[in-house]
């Protein structure tokens, strides 16, 4: 009789399949533990799901391959935290206030979104504006979008002057833009 109880109640767990909330439930807490071990701390509702590799942004974003492979050639293998978790947030077109230490990959974590937002070139002057506080700031983000961009067609630009921005794009560029 005992074994005949003990093997209903196996014969029962084996029948017992998890519920759509049992599975939400789980996957939650895959991802806090996965935030939670990269120390990324994040506020808001209906947040997008933190990437672990660079090629789930083509899988399921479908980032443009050539920056894919920029991002290969660049040396980035695996992303950083503020990178896991800013990218996909920006690629659903939320706003990020995020804060991470210098050196931590935050100029590649916004560049990538701007540039699949952007999805291909074209004749129709400034689409994108990136207002840096320094010269040096700027010239960063000028050499790492032009090391993202290669191969794209994308043209990036730095105006730091404006009487050089008329020369370079034309007298009619400071009214226009």
């Amino acid at each position: 009789k005992w074994m005949s109880s003990l093997e209903a109640k196996f014969e029962d767990a084996k029948d017992k399949k998890p519920t759509a909330e049992k599975l939400e439930r789980l996957r939650r807490e895959k991802i806090n533990r996965f935030r939670n071990q990269h120390r990324i701390n994040i506020q808001g509702t209906d947040l997008p799901d933190p990437i672990a590799t660079f090629d789930q942004l083509q899988k399921e974003y479908k980032v443009h391959p050539k920056i894919m492979e920029n991002i290969q050639a660049a040396g980035f293998h695996v992303p950083t935290p503020i990178q896991m978790q800013a990218i996909p947030v920006m690629l659903h077109g939320r706003e990020v206030l995020a804060s991470a230490p210098t050196g931590s990959g935050k100029t590649l974590a916004f560049c990538i979104p701007l540039l699949t937002h952007l999805k291909q070139p074209r004749n129709k002057g400034f689409r994108a504006l990136i207002i840096s506080p320094t010269r040096e700031l700027a010239c960063q983000t000028h050499r790492e979008l032009v090391k993202l961009a290669e191969g794209t067609g994308f043209r990036i630009h730095m105006i730091h002057k404006a009487a050089e921005a008329a020369k370079k794009f034309g007298p009619k560029s400071s009214k226009k833009f």
